[in-house]
């Protein structure tokens, strides 16, 4: 009984030390990003391609659709923790729309919340404000 009295006072008294010598949590500036960088690689043939997709535009991947909703990354004070919310649509045989994924992406961790397709797999890998892929018409005025 003696133990569990003494444990919270030794975590309050240091808190109180953190706080009378002035240190507090560092928090690095999240940026939101206009473009977000993916990855995909065909199961079939291997091939990897890497593709820009503007933030609320989707782009086709063979039989999927990605729209990035979010990407957002922090400033240069931080290691880089990069991570989007995704939406990823199949079109099927039949041609029909379906979604097979809504969720956050974390290019640091690709396999946490990933993607699961018989063929594609699509997965963050950045973020950033321009691209070399022009813009939508509506986001060029």
């Amino acid at each position: 009984m003696r133990y569990v009295l003494l444990r919270p006072l030794r975590l309050g008294a240091l808190f109180c030390v953190a706080t009378v010598i002035g240190i507090q949590p560092v928090s690095a500036a999240r940026i939101e990003n206009r473009v977000a960088e993916f990855a995909g690689i065909d199961k079939i043939t291997g091939r990897i391609t890497k593709f820009d997709v503007y933030v609320n535009e989707t782009v086709q991947y063979g039989a999927l659709q990605v729209t990035p909703k979010t990407c957002f990354s922090r400033d240069d004070s931080e290691a880089q923790k990069v991570d989007g919310f995704v939406e990823v649509d199949e079109i099927t045989l039949d041609r029909k729309i379906r979604r097979i994924f809504t969720g956050w992406m974390f290019a640091d961790s690709p396999g946490l919340n990933a993607m699961e397709h018989p063929i594609y797999d699509v997965w963050l890998t950045g973020c950033k404000q321009t691209s070399d892929v022009p813009p939508p018409p509506a986001a060029r005025k």
